[in-house]
């Protein structure tokens, strides 16, 4: 039958009763996993994104396949989230019922995508089976230390009523629903990711991951190298240290700042200021970090009346509070040198505070204010005339000496704030007993369930708050009356650990099987998005090596390879939206032409990496070029019945050049995910069948058949229904997949005979065929007395002839 979405249920169907896909773990020695990002649930159908995501990277992993290796291609649904909360809310569907509705859908659709997916692997992160493990998860970070609850400052969205991590803020506002965040103080639970700091940073050279994907981890990591200085409050037995990558400015200190959230602030502030000093933390408290730490924003703040003590010269320096200090950046206090930091010396001319220098040029010369480079030092006591780098150094032994500071790296790197006040998530596994404090729920009573019955309006608080069945508990430890916590986990928990989960994922008994596990990862090739780059992708690498350092794995990167597709824009150029009108649905392109014609576009139309805007003018032609591919095929089955040779000529160097060439070609680009050209190398080689076939008269059969598997096999991948339904008409044995990749030879890829355009006075006019051995002088005669060439010159003087061997033939004529 010709290719059509018939084909593509014939073969879908055959797939699934024969198996061939299933992973087969007595081959593990040549596993492959590779892995998508799994989707979320929240519309009812697969968007062009899935497929440019999943059936590109399904196109990868065939050729891999074909290779050799044994692939593991599991597919799953991220399921928890504020989507189907806020669904819930807008319709009165329960947010279980939406996401289970909607996952029925997509796994369907994803089904009828052709992909390997290894369904009898799936995970739904909000299946009681899954979120157990994650509950396991986080009391395992608790048991090392790395869960804890303290009050913190954090990110509040007023529209979706909870709690944000730092990265899910996007210029001040949320990234969820663009509502502008606001600040709360609220006691929440943080993962200590801070603690893997510098081994997060260390092993991003050893991944194979987009340089720009390291650098951005690299930036939101952002270590420093400084001190740690003491300055004592006056009159007060209270202190407080600063981190500062300057050391040499020190001497030039001449007012210190507080964050308005510092709990100093209260402690220290006089009478005749807290008027002052409230009204001005009310202020910050609406600010945003995003807005607080911008270099154009006007810099406030407010003294508190206190002073300092500077731990070099024993002078009075005035305390501030000011809201481009905040209280989770380094120790939230900052020493102000107004003479060399931009900042500080636009607040202290604004407050008319005072402005010293300490630091010269290194040649000597006196620059304008505020300066900001490395140089000499001035106006510093015993340490005049010392440069910065020597400075640095002598004045924190000063420090170190005196107990007053000490060297420190800092990290911008925050700590992981997991606790979110919503309803669909994993509840937190612990109970808070009046008596025994945190009681982590024991292991044998998870999962915590999520109760279906309850009321999940927001209104600022945990919904789970006001179900009384799911909060009064008893304690495992004293068998108290006890509450359990009403917060639920960040979802990007759940995702954080499910690659950990596909390959074991029938496991009852524990999250996986550590000596399985250690074999079937860490992950060969992840794909996904790179605006997972500070989130995501950061938390699997914690969650891994925490895991690790609790002795259930053996490796320290989740994933070793990893690649971010593109976006597809709308046709207008932006992002696809319901609110712009420009999504583009692929149902009604699969409709007309099948989903090999659709991904066979999606690979052409593109560079992967890259995306861009959507235009389906292409499409036809692709639709043209599988008619094509069609038709060798059933010329090839014509020809059998006519006399053919067995004789190699000339033809069939050319076609064979044509054969390995493309073989070469689509291997290499393949394997970098360039499936663009990939499909062109294609292409040009159904163009040779094409010619032969027209060209020649007495054709090899055998051999030209031969190429037309060869041809089959490399667009297997790209074309997998309409592959195997070609393989199956020429008579072979099933399945195109059981077949191994294509090699290319060498020596095919040298030709005898090499064409070179010839140009007169730089316009070409004509193309020679010359030995591909011939030396210059051999180029240049035959040249010269081809019918053509001679015509255009036609007696005219010969200047010069230049011949760039293998390209053209330049002959200069009076």
């Amino acid at each position: 039958m010709p290719y059509s979405t018939e084909v593509d249920r014939k073969w879908q169907k055959k797939w699934e009763e024969t198996k061939l896909y299933k992973f087969n773990p007595q081959n593990i020695d040549k596993k492959l996993y590779c892995l998508e990002m799994f989707s979320y649930p929240s519309g009812a159908k697969l968007h062009l994104g899935h497929w440019y995501n999943y059936g590109l990277s399904d196109t990868w992993a065939r050729m891999k396949r074909m290779q050799g290796f044994e692939i593991f291609q599991p597919m799953g649904f991220d399921a928890f989230g504020l989507p189907a909360e806020n669904y819930a809310i807008k319709t009165g569907v329960h947010p279980q019922d939406s996401t289970y509705q909607n996952i029925e859908t997509m796994e369907r659709q994803l089904r009828e995508m052709g992909a390997m997916f290894e369904w009898d692997h799936e995970v739904i992160t909000c299946s009681p089976e899954y979120y157990k493990w994650t509950q396991w998860i986080f009391l395992e970070l608790y048991k090392s230390g790395l869960a804890y609850r303290k009050e913190a400052p954090v990110n509040w969205c007023p529209s979706c009523q909870t709690v944000l991590a730092n990265e899910q803020v996007v210029d001040g506002a949320c990234e969820r629903c663009g509502t502008e965040v606001t600040k709360k103080n609220l006691t929440q639970w943080f993962f200590k990711i801070t603690e893997y700091a510098q081994e997060l940073l260390d092993k991003l050279e050893e991944l194979d991951w987009p340089e720009k994907t390291k650098k951005i981890q690299t930036n939101w990591i952002g270590r420093s190298e400084g001190a740690e200085i003491e300055f004592k409050i006056e009159n007060k037995d209270l202190s407080f240290r600063v981190f500062t990558t300057r050391a040499d400015t020190l001497l030039g200190v001449t007012y210190v700042v507080l964050a308005p959230e510092n709990e100093l602030v209260d402690k220290i502030t006089t009478d005749e200021n807290r008027k002052a000093v409230e009204e001005y933390k009310e202020f910050a408290k609406k600010q945003t970090e995003i807005d607080r730490l911008s270099t154009t924003r006007e810099k406030t703040g407010v003294f508190t009346g206190a002073y300092a003590i500077h731990p070099i010269t024993g002078e009075k320096v005035p305390v501030w509070i000011a809201d481009y200090v905040l209280a989770t950046y380094g120790t939230g206090c900052v020493m102000a040198v107004p003479a060399h930091d931009e900042r500080d010396f636009e607040f202290a001319t604004k407050y008319n505070l005072p402005i010293k220098r300490v630091i010269k040029g290194e040649e000597g010369q006196v620059d304008e204010l505020p300066y900001t480079e490395y140089g000499i030092l001035v106006n510093s006591g015993e340490f005049d005339g010392m440069s910065s780098a020597d400075a640095r150094v002598n004045i924190v032994k000063k420090l170190e000496g005196e107990s007053k500071g000490e060297l420190k790296v800092n990290y911008r790197l925050r700590d992981w704030l997991v606790s979110r006040q919503r309803y669909w998530g994993a509840p937190i596994p612990v109970i808070h007993c009046e008596h025994c404090g945190i009681v982590p729920v024991p292991e044998k009573d998870l999962p915590v369930l999520l109760p279906y019955d309850v009321e999940f309006s927001p209104d600022g608080e945990s919904p789970l708050k006001k179900h009384e069945g799911f909060m009064n508990t008893t304690c495992p430890k004293c068998g108290a009356k006890a509450l359990r916590d009403p917060d639920t986990l960040d979802t990007f928990v759940c995702s954080s650990w499910y690659y950990l989960r596909y390959p074991d994922n029938k496991n009852n008994e524990k999250a996986f099987d550590t000596e399985w596990i250690n074999k079937m990862l860490p992950v060969d090739k992840y794909i996904g998005g790179p605006e997972h780059a500070a989130m995501h992708l950061l938390y699997a690498r914690f969650i891994t090596k925490a895991l690790r350092d609790a002795g259930h794995l053996s490796f320290d990167e989740p994933f070793k390879s990893l690649v971010h597709q593109g976006i597809i824009l709308g046709p207008d150029g932006n992002r696809m939206s319901k609110s712009k009108g420009n999504i583009v649905s692929p149902d009604e392109y699969i409709a007309e032409y099948g989903s090999d014609v659709f991904r066979l576009y999606l690979a052409f139309g593109f560079a992967y990496t890259e995306g861009g805007p959507w235009s389906d003018d292409g499409i036809k032609a692709i639709d043209r070029f599988v008619g094509r591919v069609e038709r060798i095929v059933d010329r090839v089955i014509e020809l059998r019945k006519e006399s053919s040779t067995d004789e190699i000529r000339k033809d069939e160097k050319e076609l064979n050049y044509a054969r390995h060439y493309a073989i070469k070609a689509v291997s290499e680009d393949t394997e970098k995910f360039q499936f663009n050209t990939s499909v062109s190398r294609m292409m040009e080689l159904v163009n040779a069948l094409y010619k032969y076939d027209q060209e020649t008269e007495l054709k090899n059969v055998k051999y030209m058949e031969g190429i037309i598997a060869d041809l089959l096999r490399l667009l297997a991948p790209f074309a997998p229904h309409l592959s195997e339904e070609l393989w199956e008409r020429l008579g072979y044995s099933y399945s195109i997949f059981n077949e191994s990749w294509p090699a290319f030879d060498e020596a095919a890829l040298v030709k005898d005979i090499v064409e070179m355009a010839v140009q007169i006075n730089g316009k070409v006019r004509g193309k020679v065929e010359v030995p591909s051995t011939a030396d210059e002088k051999e180029i240049e005669k035959i040249a010269l007395e081809d019918k053509k060439v001679k015509e255009y010159i036609n007696g005219k003087e010969i200047k010069k002839v230049i011949v760039i061997k293998g390209r053209i033939i330049n002959i200069v004529v009076k």
